[in-house]
């Protein structure tokens, strides 16, 4: 565990300061604001904690630094986790991600018993975990669950995409997410049958008041690019078509290099676009400088492509060039949601996105850009044809996608279930959540397991027994 000792507590990383909420209100609109006030009042001091495996790159980490301050904000003590590891370790859990995307691949006990089981061993034996509600993000940390060291009702947040998840790791893995009180999934489509406990869907959300968000004026974005066009040659005025992500082999980049040599070969002359890509490395993805080589391999030396990594000033970076670009493709072949696919949007660009996991529940096919299969070059290539040359159309589609965006994915909606999931799960409401996926419901799970008729914990029950715990660790 990170340990950061200025904060007062030992093997956890609290690296954030709570933020004003009313600072959203032009964003989202006093109404919901007040909302969440009203829904957290009675959530003031309980702990939410999360825990998952890197503080930097990446989707999870990336909303937790938002989460974290936002729920603080609203009087929650939101805390936050991250497991140690070693290289060893992230290379097997990379293989869990890619496994449980469906993607083949050998892995043996050793890796499992040890890389992996070991490592959350030596975690939980460094720290205990206590909190009126426990998030618990994707496959790295989710056997951490039976050590005995977390304590409190425990969530498993699965970010990625499991409907087609290899069986092997999936009934390794199924034992100890049926050890939690609930699962929260982006999509129904990825929850398995096998699953014996609640089951919540909650999309992740971005945050208006990151600067990558920011929405520039065009001048503005361009002043912020300057200096990264001027090294690399870039001619602003040329068309920009941009990707960010990852370099992944999920996030299908070789095709969209393929496609975008296609459609220069068949969009006049006159046009001469640009492909921009960037992508940054993660502490806990040991594949991305092997798959960055293969992206360079794929371009070939064409002058009209360019890929970075890990550019300097990223976020405002990445928010200008979303907002200078023409079009924006996002066209994995396994996602879980793909966060940038709306922070492209609310910059008024439209998005080319695959028919894949939370990707198709941004992209509205003719509203707010392109639904294209990833494996289909020809479609993807004539969709950056049309947009590139179709102005009108693609601005009415940029104005669709920030409303969308608006109403559904900016970070007040994800919070606002994450906090009434921790009203559910503490008792102070009984009606069971509208996005619940299936038909079990805590209370039932707990009966069933305690052989009891009624819930077994009560919150006066859970509320001391975590004050001792908590007492203990002072």
């Amino acid at each position: 565990m990170f340990d950061d000792r200025s904060k007062g507590y030992k093997n956890q990383f609290v690296p954030l300061d709570p933020i004003d909420v009313d600072l959203y209100k032009p964003f989202v609109g006093q109404k919901i604001i007040d909302e969440l006030k009203w829904l957290a009042a009675p959530l003031e001091n309980k702990v939410w904690a999360n825990v998952n495996s890197t503080c930097v790159g990446g989707g999870v980490a990336e909303m937790l630094q938002s989460i974290i301050p936002f729920a603080k904000g609203l009087g929650v003590d939101c805390r936050w986790f991250v497991i140690e590891g070693s290289d060893e370790f992230f290379v097997v859990t990379k293989k869990f991600h890619n496994l449980l995307q469906g993607v083949d691949q050998p892995i043996s006990m050793e890796e499992i018993f040890h890389a992996y089981l070991d490592t959350l061993h030596e975690n939980t034996h460094k720290t205990t975990i206590v909190g009126h509600m426990v998030t618990v993000h994707d496959p790295q940390p989710a056997a951490m669950l039976m050590s005995g060291n977390i304590y409190g009702h425990i969530l498993w947040r699965c970010h990625i995409d499991t409907s087609q998840a290899s069986r092997r790791i999936w009934r390794f893995l199924v034992p100890y997410i049926n050890h939690y009180h609930g699962a929260i999934f982006t999509s129904p489509e990825f929850v398995k049958s096998d699953l014996q406990i609640p089951t919540y869907e909650i999309n992740p959300c971005i945050d208006p008041l990151k600067q990558k968000n920011k929405q520039y004026k065009r001048e503005e974005a361009l002043s912020i690019l300057s200096d990264l066009f001027n090294e690399h040659n870039v001619d602003s005025d040329r068309p920009i078509v941009a990707a960010v992500s990852r370099y992944d082999i999920h996030k299908n980049q070789k095709r969209i290099i393929q496609a975008f040599k296609l459609m220069k070969e068949n969009i006049p002359s006159k046009i001469k676009p640009l492909l921009i890509m960037i992508g940054n490395s993660a502490s806990d993805d040991p594949e991305g400088a092997a798959m960055y080589q293969t992206i360079l391999d794929e371009v070939g030396g064409d002058k009209d492509i360019h890929t970075w990594v890990n550019v300097e000033n990223n976020n405002e970076v990445v928010g200008a060039l979303m907002n200078v670009a023409t079009c924006f493709v996002h066209v994995s072949t396994k996602e879980g949601f793909g966060l940038v696919v709306s922070e492209a949007m609310w910059q008024g660009t439209p998005v080319i996105g695959s028919r894949i996991g939370g990707i198709k529940k941004q992209v509205i096919n003719g509203q707010t850009g392109y639904i294209v299969e990833p494996s289909d070059v020809d479609k993807i290539a004539k969709r950056m044809k049309t947009l590139l040359e179709n102005k009108l159309e693609r601005e009415q589609m940029g104005k669709n996608g920030i409303e969308h965006v608006r109403e559904n994915f900016l970070l007040p909606n994800l919070i606002k279930r994450y906090v009434i999931l921790m009203r559910y799960y503490l008792e102070i409401d009984n009606k069971l959540p509208e996005f619940r996926m299936n038909d079990l419901a805590y209370k039932e799970i707990m009966s069933a397991l305690y052989g009891r008729t009624v819930w077994p914990i009560t919150s006066d029950h859970l509320k001391k027994r975590l004050e001792a715990i908590w007492d203990g660790l002072r």
